[in-house]
């Protein structure tokens, strides 16, 4: 018998929990991500997660380098966010959950929006509060005491896929959003050009990721919540392909030896690639930004965004 059949299976998009309605999608050394039969949710059982944790998920030497980064650009990052965010909601109050590093508040607070936000994560949290002096709280989001309808907007970036349990977090987003507010997700995407492609060795594809969505099963699973989809677009994360894609291709054209690459490492090229002039900081932003709307344009990214409205 396979041993993940020994723990509850529960698909968080349909919450089926019948086992024989659950198919292995892709097999690898290491875990199995299954799909649901009557939805096609794809996800990794939690028998192969339990040990993991984010409460300590980047370590002081990447403190380190982010202290050294330059936060403008990274700032720039966000405003493209906020421009489609701000095509359906100008301002309000904005809750980040999983608020990482803090730039994205940073940037939220800059726009005019009451930003508040929570992070596991111990050296983000000491970041985003200490370095940036935001308003964010160091606790799980299933412990948070909020009243119902407390914020506007509610942003998830690149956290859904972490969380075992996120029908239960979609839930608890509705309730603290108020009636009309908006939800906005990004995610990476299985049914992606790229992730079709590469299947099981998707770059995207590991154990911290325990989510795997398509359009139609984020949609099935906001539309359960009472939410309303209003658009779905292709992303790229461009600061991403340089750290994780081409950082190895020039380890690999200097002949070094195959070692793993360290995040604290990845942050250094990345502080070194963006350490110019700021004309020329503008005009890689403008690239940057050309880059990244042509390539969601054509359709072509391994993650996507999602904004859905909570309807009255």
């Amino acid at each position: 018998m396979k041993p993940y059949l020994n723990d509850t299976l529960t698909c968080q998009c349909c919450l089926n929990e019948d086992k024989s309605k659950f198919t292995e999608k892709f097999t690898r050394n290491d875990f199995v991500v299954l799909e649901c039969n009557r939805c096609s949710f794809n996800f990794i059982p939690w028998y192969y997660r339990k040990s993991i944790s984010y409460t300590s998920y980047k370590d002081d030497a990447v403190l380190q380098q982010i202290r050294q980064g330059n936060n403008w650009i990274k700032i720039q990052r966000h405003l493209l966010r906020f421009k489609l965010i701000r095509k359906y909601i100008k301002t309000g109050r904005l809750f980040d959950l999983g608020s990482g590093w803090g730039h994205f508040l940073l940037a939220g607070k800059q726009l005019g929006f009451d930003v508040y936000g929570i992070e596991v994560a111990t050296n983000p949290y000491t970041y985003s509060k200490e370095d940036l002096g935001l308003p964010v709280d160091h606790v799980d989001f299933f412990d948070l005491k909020k009243e119902a309808g407390s914020f506007d907007l509610i942003t998830l970036w690149d956290v859904l896929e972490h969380i075992d349990h996120a029908n239960a977090v979609i839930e608890k987003c509705a309730y603290l959003l108020n009636d009309g507010g908006y939800i906005v997700i990004q995610v990476p995407q299985i049914d992606s050009f790229i992730a079709q492609r590469k299947k099981e060795k998707w770059n995207m594809m590991g154990l911290d990721h325990v989510n795997y969505f398509s359009r139609k099963t984020i949609t099935h699973l906001l539309n359960r919540h009472g939410f309303r989809v209003e658009k779905i677009q292709s992303s790229i994360e461009l600061k991403l392909l340089l750290m994780y894609t081409i950082l190895p291709w020039i380890k690999k054209l200097k002949k070094k030896k195959e070692t793993a690459i360290s995040s604290s490492e990845r942050q250094e090229f990345y502080n070194k690639t963006t350490r110019k002039p700021m004309w020329m900081l503008k005009i890689m932003v403008l690239l940057h930004n050309m880059i990244y709307n042509m390539l969601s344009f054509l359709n072509i990214g391994e993650e996507m965004i999602v904004v859905a409205r909570k309807e009255t």
